[in-house]
This record gives C-alpha cells, structure tokens and sequence, in this order.
C-alpha cells in the first residue's frame, strides 16, 4: 500500500513530512510513503504583506484542494497554519508527539533590548511589546534560515520563531544572533504550535488516527475549538495553549490569562471553549 503525502517544498515542511513518512512505515504494515511536493499561495508571493493580505490558508489551500481531488491521502502541515474551519470533507487525522512549544526571540549579536523587531505577527507584536515598550514592528518573510540571515545581517534587532521547528531543523545556535526562549507567561504559543497535523479526507481518518499521538490531539483539539469559536485567522491578536490542567490564554482584549482545566473540559471541547469565552467576556 503506497500512501501519498502531501506536503509543500520548503525546508522545515519537508523535514516534518519526512518525519511522518517514517512513523506510518513504522507503524502500519507494509505501507510506503512518498511525498507530493506542492507550492503554495503563501510560496509563491514571498513578498506579500501577510498583515495586508491576511494569512488564513495561504499555506493550506493546495494541499487540501489535492486531498479533495484524490491525488493525495494525506497533508501534512505545521498545527499553527491551519485555519479554525477545515475545508468540508476534509479533517484532521491527529497529530505527531508536540515538541517544544515555545516562542525564541532571536537577537542580533550584541542586541539586548531591541528597537526593531521584525514579525507580522499581532499575537507576537502584542505580547512581545510588553517586555519591550518602545520597540517598533517591521516584516519579515523567508524560510527560518533566511529570517536568521536577515537579523544576523541587520535586517532588524530581533525576530521572533518557534522554538519547535528550529529544533526540528537542528538549528541550536546561528552566527550573529542569540536565541532567547519566551515562557509561556511572556508569550502564549499559537494554537497548535509545536504540533505536526496530518490532514485527511473524512472517510479515511480512522486508519490514521490510530497510529497517532492521542496526548497532543487532547490538547490541541481543545485549542482548535476556542479558535474556531472566535473564529480566529492568522490576523487576530490571539493564542491558546493547553498544558496538563491549565490554559494558557491570550486576546488583544484581555491579555495573558491562565485558566485550570478539568478532564470534563476535554471530552467537550466546544463546549469548553464557549464557557472560557463567556468567562473572559469575549462572547
């Protein structure tokens, strides 16, 4: 049985793909997996303003448009660039083990407290502006290794990337900058961060889930369902992350705040995720 991957070409996607190659042969018997290598709208204009154009499924649309027409069995995309609606048909299969989640301030060598931080970001603009009140916001786009390149050369003082996929690229350590992870008091990640989703098509959703990690699926399917329920893209200043018993939580209008969670709240996530807005007075 060959099982085809969909997936677009650049560096961190391949490598997460591949990661998710090895563990379906690992796991189901007698599976092969290749990979369909696609570009996508957010690919191709690399030099869009994401702020501008707004960022909800540039990175997505053509791999689930290659589910839907049958030339894929599954996609593979970085959790945090899903939208809150899955396109009809399609839904998440489940998810690889999370990595580390956590944001990493990137500082031009030399640079401690920055004036310029280059990041389209508004849920990394907002809370990274309460750690540095008087820095100002520039973009930035490119591939991690290339937003290393420009920050190292001057671009700005600082970025902000997610510690998850430069670990997962091996990346440790780069000249000219210094990495400074952000606690999750300082920064609460973007729904999903850290996680590996494995879209499919509905009716073969099953067969996935069963080899994938249940631990990550509780937690991110409970972050999914406050994105859906305010109906969160790339653009609104907001972020959830589940931890154990606590939620993490961020909105432009209420700020970091942190909410105990019961084994209730997982078995109803939208039901859940309505109760949290209503506390926070955000419905």
């Amino acid at each position: 049985m060959k099982i085809l991957l969909a997936t677009r070409k650049s560096p961190l996607a391949l490598t997460q793909t591949e990661m998710v190659a090895a563990h379906l042969r690992a796991t189901i018997p007698g599976v092969e997996c290749e990979l369909l290598k696609m570009v996508t709208t957010g690919d191709r204009q690399a030099e869009w303003s994401l702020t501008k154009q707004g960022g909800k499924g540039l990175f997505t649309a053509e791999l689930e448009q290659a589910l839907l027409r049958g030339e894929a069995h599954v996609a593979v995309h970085s959790c945090k660039d899903l939208p809150g609606e899955i396109v009809a048909g399609l839904v998440v299969a489940g998810y690889m083990p999370r990595e580390d989640v956590r944001d990493v301030l990137v500082l031009r060598e030399g640079v401690t407290t920055p004036a310029t931080i280059a990041t389209s970001s508004p849920r990394r603009q907002m809370q990274v502006k309460k750690l540095f009140p008087a820095a100002t916001f520039t973009e930035i786009r490119g591939n991690v290794d290339t937003r290393l390149k420009k920050i190292a050369a001057g671009a700005a003082d600082a970025t902000i990337l997610a510690r998850a996929g430069m670990n997962r690229l091996g990346i440790h350590s780069w000249p000219g900058v210094t990495f400074r992870p952000l606690n999750l008091d300082e920064s609460v990640p973007a729904v999903g961060q850290g996680a590996i989703a494995i879209q499919s098509r509905a009716e073969d959703a099953a067969r996935f889930a069963a080899v994938l990690d249940a631990a990550t699926a509780r937690s991110v399917t409970v972050e999914r369902a406050l994105q859906a329920a305010l109906g969160g893209g790339c653009q609104m200043a907001f972020a959830a992350h589940v931890a154990g018993d606590k939620l993490y939580f961020f909105h432009e209008k209420t700020g970091i705040r942190t909410l105990p969670l019961a084994a209730a709240d997982y078995a109803a996530p939208a039901a859940t995720a309505a109760r949290v807005l209503k506390e926070l007075g955000l419905s």
